[in-house]
């Protein structure tokens, strides 16, 4: 409405000075130079009343576009004039005017609470730019690092040169953890990025987070179960000795005094003996337990070298295959890329993918069908990995976070270190080792 205002005003002085200047030119060609001079006048102020016309409004419109560019929402323009088309552009940029005032109060209030949310989370999140100046850090990273104001990378070196230095080389979507040691003790702090571009800015967003109460509730959780497990195992062993050896004292002592050679029977030398091999054979049970044990404790430093992924995966493929088994598996290997190499003790890792492959063919047992894969890769967050799949019986959900404790097994044979000593490793390699099971198995190896 308004602009169309505006286009009939322009219309109508443009054709006015039009017909003026027809006017004008034919009482020149009449001689009638009065009339033509008195048309000229008018000519020069209905271009002189169009040019301000034009000027009044973009200058108006110029005013409303420098208010909203400088948050001034003040400005306010009369909505009573005589020129029609002007009250209607008027009332129309003071609406305009409100609605955009609304938008930029609620984006305000909208920011408060996203700000607020930020200084009262318990974690710490700063951004910081390419240039190393943080643009915005809540009180839990000032408290945790124990500096404030931060406003660049550089103070960091006050409170830590090696944190400083790690901040320097932090890169997108890169993990770290790192223990921080001040005054007021030691801090275990994981810290976390990703990138961010705002208004073609890339910033980095980091998350720092202290895990040390994490880490000591794992840890007593971790010997908690390794406690119940060694108590079970142990009790295991000791309970028939115990019987046993009570049933055969009966033989030796009646009472306060001991039985005469002359008095055993056949059956009870014979029961004799039998409960002294049982003795035996559980003492070695409890000494092998032990033995595994030390093995766990005394896993040797990775003595790493580039390896082959291919001719790595290969070799465990032949090692497994050779194996007797009654009911034959489908074993399967993939590397992408092919010439992709591993930096690794070729020894150990092995000895974690057989371990991995043995448990794979026994969940396949009695089935039909039966595929085993050993993928090896690179992923998104460009670490190298790999992957032992197989489509036999799950891991029941309620036993994947048991799996991984020293000597727990769900197995009649077997000590259930593997998957632990699989997990130290992987810890020595500065790698971790991961599981999934749902339809299928799939234990992931990450490497740093």
């Amino acid at each position: 409405m308004v602009s169309r205002n505006i286009y009939l005003q322009l219309v109508l002085r443009i054709v006015f000075i039009v017909l003026t200047v027809v006017i004008s030119t034919y009482l020149f060609f009449k001689e009638s130079y009065v009339g033509c001079g008195i048309g000229i006048l008018i000519i020069i102020a209905q271009t002189s009343a169009l040019i301000n016309y034009v000027n009044q409004t973009n200058r108006k419109i110029a005013y409303f576009f420098d208010a909203i560019k400088n948050e001034d929402f003040t400005l306010r323009f009369p909505e009573k004039l005589s020129v029609k088309s002007l009250e209607e552009l008027n009332h129309s940029l003071n609406m305009l005017n409100n609605m955009i005032q609304d938008i930029h109060l609620k984006k305000q209030a909208q920011e408060q609470y996203y700000q607020e949310i930020l200084r009262q989370a318990d974690i710490g999140i700063f951004t910081i730019n390419p240039k190393g100046h943080i643009l915005f850090a809540n009180p839990t990273v000032q408290e945790l690092l124990n500096y404030r104001p931060l406003n660049h990378i550089k103070q960091l070196n006050q409170v830590d040169q090696e944190l400083y230095q790690l901040f320097q080389k932090l890169e997108p979507f890169e993990n770290r953890i790192y223990q921080l040691g001040n005054e007021r003790g030691k801090q275990d702090l994981s810290i976390k990025c990703t990138p961010l571009t705002i208004e073609g800015q890339d910033l980095l967003l980091v998350v720092v987070h202290d895990i040390h109460r994490e880490l000591d509730e794992k840890e007593t959780d971790s010997w908690v179960k390794l406690i119940r497990v060694l108590t079970h195992e142990i009790m295991n062993t000791i309970t028939p000795i115990t019987s046993i050896s009570e049933s055969i004292l009966k033989y030796f002592k009646k009472g306060s005094s001991n039985t005469h050679p002359t008095e055993f029977s056949k059956d009870q030398i014979k029961n004799t003996a039998k409960g002294l091999e049982v003795i035996k054979d559980q003492g070695n049970d409890l000494m092998s337990f032990v033995q595994s044990y030390r093995k766990f404790l005394s896993v040797p430093e990775p003595e790493k070298e580039l390896v082959s992924a291919k001719k790595l995966l290969e070799r465990v493929k032949l090692l497994l295959e050779e194996q007797t088994d009654e009911n034959p598996v489908k074993i399967e290997i993939g590397v992408h890329p092919k010439e992709l190499e591993l930096y690794i003790d070729s020894q150990q890792i092995s000895q974690v993918l057989l371990n991995l492959g043995k448990n794979a063919k026994q969940s396949l047992e009695g089935q039909e069908n039966g595929r085993i894969k050993f993928i090896c890769g690179i992923n998104e967050m460009n670490k190298k990995f790999i992957q032992v799949w197989d489509n036999g019986v799950g891991i029941p959900p309620e036993l994947l976070n048991e799996i991984f404790v020293p000597f727990f097994t769900t197995k009649n044979s077997g000590t259930g270190i593997g998957l632990s000593l699989s997990k130290q490793i992987m810890r020595l390699h500065g790698g971790s080792i991961q599981v999934l099971s749902d339809e299928n198995t799939v234990f992931t190896l990450i490497f740093d």
